[in-house]
């Protein structure tokens, strides 16, 4: 029409701009259909992109963050041990172990984060190890460095914000000596509970009682085929009050005083709460040593008032809880390790201070040990397992060893 008007002179411009809208429109509605998929997909990658690189920062900031806060308060030697104090908890992640051997020489060496200010004038020694280096090889980890002629054996603990590296046998001579040690030590040991105290009942009635005194007739049978001197509470399904087990151990002037238990749990835990732990006396810094001291104390707590307990853990004097953690630490450790080598799924509850009225009166270093939680499924038909019961017996008997070793 507009083509045909023009050619015979005619107004057509109403046409004109009827036409023109109509273009508009169509290339309006071509565009709304047609996706703009090129555009979206760069928008969407580079924005997981932007995305992924902020989650890695924060993630190298946190560790950054994480190794700086860790200061180490003290570095000594005690012993045979060197000793590190931190100013929080620490865990295995922060420690690294590896081994160099050459041909007349031998290093273990420790890689720990954190920074040690004092590292460059700290001097470390131990009797038998030829030199200990020690160094902040970078700003966040500190190296200790045992160099022997021979291949060392050290080993590590962690206790809370403690780590405890120690050099084993250093000197050949304990170890020819250690049978003469065991003749000259006399040990007490102590099932727990007994008679009309049945202690914690289990999974399928299990009884304390019962779990205790056999794993202790079999620790005693250990000891004694080793050399040592032992003495047991009692060695049948009697009641004794807990004033009168450490009297037992004090009139036999023993060495140390070991007091044998299992844990228990509240029905709503009894599923998952499992694990061993060993304390030594000391007044209860948590809640979860004095709930367990709590179930441990009930026999005797009736017939003690506030300040009767008071009086009774203050009694004990530094010294012989220095020796008792020593003690619950070498016990502890190779319990654990001789359970470890067959069973799978063993829980580490660590050493724990704990007021237990059963170590108050001995005179010696004493600890008590939980032995695992009589109302787990899986701990409690291991406990009432005459293999089992072998394995613990012995990793006891092992720890003691270790004990007197390093403290003749």
């Amino acid at each position: 029409m507009i083509k045909y008007g023009k050619t015979l002179h005619l107004n057509v411009s109403k046409y004109e701009k009827e036409l023109h809208k109509n273009k508009v429109a169509s290339l309006f509605e071509e565009a709304l259909k047609t996706p703009v998929k090129k555009d979206k997909k760069v928008s969407k990658n580079t924005t997981k992109k932007q995305t992924k690189k902020v989650v890695q920062t924060k993630k190298i900031k946190n560790k950054v963050q994480k190794k700086e806060s860790l200061e180490i308060k003290t570095v000594f030697a005690q012993d045979n041990q060197i000793i590190l104090n931190f100013e929080r908890d620490i865990t295995k992640k922060d420690i690294k172990f590896f081994e160099l051997h050459y041909t007349n020489l031998h290093k273990d060496v420790y890689d720990i984060v954190g920074n040690f200010k004092d590292a460059r004038p700290t001097k470390l020694s131990i009797d038998g190890v030829d030199r200990i280096y020690i160094t902040q090889y970078r700003k966040n980890v500190l190296r200790i460095i045992f160099a022997h002629k021979r291949n060392l054996k050290t080993k590590y603990e962690i206790i809370q914000n403690q780590l405890i590296i120690t050099v084993k046998d250093p000197d050949q001579t304990k170890k020819q000596n250690i049978y003469s040690f065991r003749k000259s030590k006399t040990i007490v040991i102590d099932p727990g509970h007994g008679g009309k105290d049945p202690g914690a009942i289990g999974y399928r009635k299990f009884k304390e009682k019962d779990v205790v005194l056999s794993v202790s007739n079999k620790l005693k049978k250990i000891l004694k085929n080793r050399g040592y001197k032992v003495y047991t509470t009692r060695s049948t399904d009697r009641f004794i009050t807990l004033r009168n087990r450490t009297r037992l151990a004090n009139r036999k002037d023993a060495n140390i005083f070991i007091s044998i238990h299992t844990n228990a749990a509240p029905k709503k835990r009894v599923k998952d709460a499992k694990g061993i732990e060993t304390f030594f006396l000391s007044p209860a810094r948590s809640e979860r040593a004095k709930r367990v001291a709590a179930l441990e104390n009930r026999s005797d707590m009736r017939k003690m008032d506030n300040s009767s307990k008071n009086q009774f853990l203050f009694m004990t004097n530094q010294t012989k809880i220095t020796a008792s953690h020593k003690l619950s630490i070498d016990v502890h450790r190779n319990l654990l390790f001789n359970l470890e080598k067959r069973y799978k799924g063993v829980v580490d509850h660590g050493v724990r201070e704990g007021p237990f009225w059963v170590l108050v009166g001995a005179q010696m270093p004493s600890i008590l040990i939980e032995l695992g939680y009589i109302t787990h499924k899986q701990e409690s038909l291991r406990l009432v397992n005459k293999t089992y019961q072998d394995r613990l017996a012995t990793g006891i008997a092992n720890g003691i060893d270790e004990y007197f070793v390093n403290n003749p």
